[in-house]
């Protein structure tokens, strides 16, 4: 569902009330009714199946789609695998085949990160959301103190799941949500206030958590987006993420309506925006994620460019059965390796039609294994 947040600044206190009450995050018409689709600002991106994409969005209620040095560090532990499976005639599901892993490029080739790095000494776990809704995600459903705890017990699960790896916690902040009307500044986008971003980043603090800030362009540009937020991506500890189906830039849809792009140009140019920042505030590499769940979300995936202070990770997006997570990671991140991958499970609509919520032993099986654990 896509839900917009009031942003007459006069209206404060009602628009809270109406945020506690309705699940909002934000509308420059206050009167006009909340639009559901299948991403909010990004709650809720129905995955297709892989033998019928369906590159369009739903509206109102979704319905089911008919490392170290220069690699990732996995090489041994595939090879090993495929004796396995071959002794075994082990048959895979989609997404768990190290046989169609290495096919495809994997373990994937980059350049050695910088001191810092957090990837792939560490799985980061995260919570995605913004405290204006408790419909956009675990970060803002629930109370702080019992967020924070929530976050720490799948930490715990992971840390469990597969002692080898380190797990580090994160808060995703959706800092820049996308809206169905163009409002004051014709851009169909509301940023967040510096106020409700640093209320966030001081409970990443607490939580010795990484904070991400995520940006929904709309019809906003990330050229010009992004540098709005070198205040506090100059931060070490403060990280990217931007969202492919919110940038509708070039088509003029308006968000719900249609499902949007990045092409490599675009991410490129973000990339090389917090390479610059890693070098002119003297930081550590910087974590990238990019949203993914269509095969037109990012194009020329090949010409992305790969930076030793920027660690990129292709995140799978979508919701719906396990299955359908397994054949899109497939489809749409093993198929087109960049650098890391990641994985988002959503804790109400994987299981609103009955199906169980992944649980990590079952992302342990995928190869490559996701690095970055996003629960919304």
């Amino acid at each position: 569902m896509f839900y917009l947040i009031p942003f007459n600044s006069s209206l404060i206190a009602l628009i809270l009330i109406i945020i506690v009450l309705t699940g909002c995050t934000a509308s420059e018409l206050p009167h006009q009714q909340p639009i559901q689709k299948k991403a909010t600002a990004t709650s809720q991106r129905q995955l297709s199946s892989s033998k019928q994409v369906a590159e369009q969005q739903q509206l109102s209620e979704p319905q089911p789609f008919a490392q170290r040095s220069s690699t990732i560090g996995t090489e041994l532990p595939i090879q090993q695998q495929i004796s396995s499976a071959k002794a075994a005639g082990v048959k895979y599901r989609a997404g768990e085949d190290p046989v169609f892993a290495r096919q495809k490029g994997w373990p994937k080739k980059y350049p050695t990160p910088l001191p810092g790095a957090v990837l792939p000494a560490k799985r980061i776990v995260a919570y995605y959301g913004n405290p204006l809704s408790k419909r956009m995600g675990a970060l803002g459903e629930f109370p702080k103190e019992d967020m924070l705890k929530r976050l720490k017990n799948e930490v715990t699960r992971w840390e469990q799941a597969d002692p080898t790896l380190p797990v580090q916690p994160a808060l995703h902040l959706i800092a820049v949500v996308a809206q169905s009307d163009p409002g004051k500044s014709g851009k169909y986008r509301l940023i967040m206030t510096n106020e409700l971003i640093n209320q966030v980043y001081g409970w990443a603090k607490e939580a010795n958590a990484l904070l991400f800030i995520d940006i929904q362009t709309g019809h906003d540009d990330i050229r010009t987006l992004l540098p709005q937020f070198e205040w506090i991506l100059k931060n070490p500890d403060v990280h990217l993420g931007i969202d492919p189906e919110f940038n509708l830039i070039n088509s003029k849809a308006k968000p719900g309506k249609k499902i949007g792009t990045y092409d490599a140009a675009d991410i490129n140019y973000a990339s090389g925006f917090l390479k610059e920042m890693v070098y002119k505030y003297q930081l550590p590499p910087k974590v990238f994620t990019i949203h993914r769940f269509t095969r037109n979300g990012v194009t020329n995936a090949d010409k992305i460019e790969l930076r030793p202070e920027v660690q990129l990770v292709m995140h799978m997006d979508g919701w719906g059965a396990p299955w359908l997570k397994r054949d899109s990671y497939k489809d749409y991140i093993v198929a087109e390796p960049v650098q890391f991958t990641g994985f988002k499970l959503f804790y109400h609509n994987d299981t609103k039609k009955g199906d169980p919520l992944m649980v990590p032993q079952d992302l342990l099986k995928l190869n490559p294994k996701p690095l970055y654990i996003q629960y919304q």
